[in-house]
């Protein structure tokens, strides 16, 4: 019945996974949070229980041909018990590390020699005061471990504002990120992905829109980006993906400066918002790639297959249910392309998305937007 894939998560991410799972004879089985969450709406083989819950994850992982994941929140001591026991990890707890703790993350990539935000590491209040003149204030404090979608994230303006994420030194790390606040044009994303045995494939760099630090909108290939740059974004991304040696899929975000240089703010070691424009708009999507690749089987074409896309996140609803809005959708915007989460509704919460590909830059980002703003009953 074809090759068994395990997967720690039962969010969108792992739901997404199910589609071309499904076309490769590919059988997927999940660790959930919940029995009638995104994933375990559409996976059968789907047990509920805690990510650092070892038990949990060894019997997600009995039977499977390899273990991955759609979140970084597995701690390396159960990691390491599943790779003793025989388990076929992907991407392994010494990759996962880098995603899992940023001052380790920034530590190796100036190891690399990869561009980054200038950046220190505090111990006590005095210490991220200190780091603060050193870096030049305004500075960015974040918690080393745990923060996503912008928590765990502050912007300190001066050293008063130091003892405002004092609470974060009472984390088992004992450590603050400090980071200086980078002057960017915009934010972009590039994602790689990596076979055990080597091969990489590389999407087309797109554009990032964030609001409330989450991601709003993805722009397909990232508008008037110089050829130039977008090699240096794929050759940083390569660097990374060998240097950390990630397998699946890697997305790297960047800040493009306003003096053009690329500098790496985040890493995510698996599928990722900024590549679910692939789906509808690439040769291979994210997921199938992810898939392809832990398994260890040749990549295939990140080409896209429309001249532009552009996704829309479906953030929060006025409507109890967003799919009551289908046949409005569907009339006004035939071109769009939905994907509904099954979650339930919350504000803010990343109900779904819209994706609409063309050959209109600017008509193909509003009529995702009028799409999405419909899915949230506005």
């Amino acid at each position: 019945m074809g090759p068994v894939v395990a997967v720690v998560g039962g969010g969108q991410l792992a739901r997404m996974m199910a589609e071309p799972a499904g076309a490769l004879q590919i059988r997927l089985q999940a660790l959930v949070e919940a029995d009638d969450g995104a994933t375990a709406q559409v996976v059968p083989r789907s047990v509920v229980g805690r990510a650092d819950d070892a038990a949990a994850v060894s019997e997600i992982s009995s039977g499977a041909d390899v273990l991955t994941f759609e979140h970084e929140h597995v701690p390396q001591q159960v990691l390491q018990q599943l790779l003793d026991s025989g388990v076929n990890v992907q991407p392994g707890p010494g990759a996962l590390k880098h995603a899992q703790d940023k001052i380790v993350m920034r530590q190796r990539l100036s190891e690399l020699g990869v561009p980054c935000p200038r950046w220190r590491a505090a111990t006590t209040v005095d210490g991220i005061a200190a780091a603060g003149s050193e870096l030049g204030w305004p500075v960015v404090a974040k918690t080393p471990v745990g923060g996503y979608d912008g928590k765990g994230v502050a912007v300190l303006d001066s050293a008063q504002d130091a003892a405002t994420v004092a609470d974060w030194l009472d984390h088992p790390r004992g450590e603050v990120l400090l980071e200086e606040k980078v002057d960017f044009a915009r934010e972009l994303a590039v994602l790689i992905a990596r076979r055990p045995s080597g091969q990489t494939a590389v999407w087309p760099v797109v554009e990032t829109v964030q609001e409330g630090g989450v991601c709003s909108e993805v722009l397909a290939p990232a508008p008037g980006l110089p050829p130039h740059v977008a090699d240096d974004a794929a050759d940083v991304a390569r660097t990374i993906a060998e240097g950390l040696d990630v397998t699946g899929v890697l997305a790297v975000e960047m800040f493009e400066a306003r003096d053009g240089i690329l500098l790496v703010n985040e890493l995510a070691m698996r599928p990722h918002n900024s590549g679910h424009v692939t789906i509808d708009a690439a040769v291979t999507s994210q997921f199938e790639q992810h898939l392809r690749a832990v398994l260890d089987l040749p990549l295939g074409c990140p080409e896209m297959t429309a001249e532009v896309a552009v996704m829309a996140n479906v953030l929060g609803s006025q409507l109890p249910d967003p799919s009551s809005a289908y046949p409005e959708v569907m009339r006004t915007y035939p071109e769009a392309k939905v994907h509904l989460y099954g979650k339930s509704v919350r504000p803010g919460r990343k109900l779904g998305h819209v994706t609409v590909t063309g050959a209109d830059a600017a008509q193909a980002r509003k009529r995702a937007q009028d799409a999405a703003r419909m899915l949230r009953g506005e």
